[in-house]
């Protein structure tokens, strides 16, 4: 099984503990990171102290955006093609299609109910297991 290392871009700390949690359940040999905002993120991976396999992004943070963080993450040439998935309770058509039109590579809506919300990051992982880029190849 291939170790992935998850980036989760999102202000709000008890989703962070959620996702965590859940991520140890389902294959404690992945790592995740987290960021408050857009901005502590780019310095992160701009930096190199941090090159992810796949960032997950709020839409709805302070000082920086999901949106705006695609926007400004795009722009490096060296750091377009990891993976960027929406991470998000907006349902928002026009947020949705602003964010593919970003860069974004999915989009996924949390749900209410955390059964749910696992289910849905086990395919999310499961995916990404298996298709992981592999760099330098």
């Amino acid at each position: 099984m291939k170790k992935l290392t998850f980036l989760l871009i999102d202000d709000d700390e008890i989703e962070q503990m959620k996702f965590q949690r859940i991520i140890k359940k389902l294959n404690p040999i992945h790592s995740i990171k987290e960021a408050h905002d857009g901005e502590e993120a780019l310095k992160l991976i701009t930096t190199g102290k941090l090159i992810p396999d796949v960032i997950l992004l709020d839409l709805n943070m302070p000082k920086m955006n999901g949106i705006d963080f695609l926007k400004h993450f795009k722009e490096h040439e060296t750091l377009q093609y990891i993976p960027i998935i929406m991470l998000t309770t907006s349902s928002n058509h026009s947020e949705i299609k602003q964010c593919y039109a970003e860069g974004a590579s999915g989009y996924v809506i949390k749900p209410l109910k955390y059964e749910d919300y696992i289910k849905k990051v086990a395919v999310l992982v499961n995916y990404w297991e298996e298709n992981k880029i592999i760099r330098g190849s």
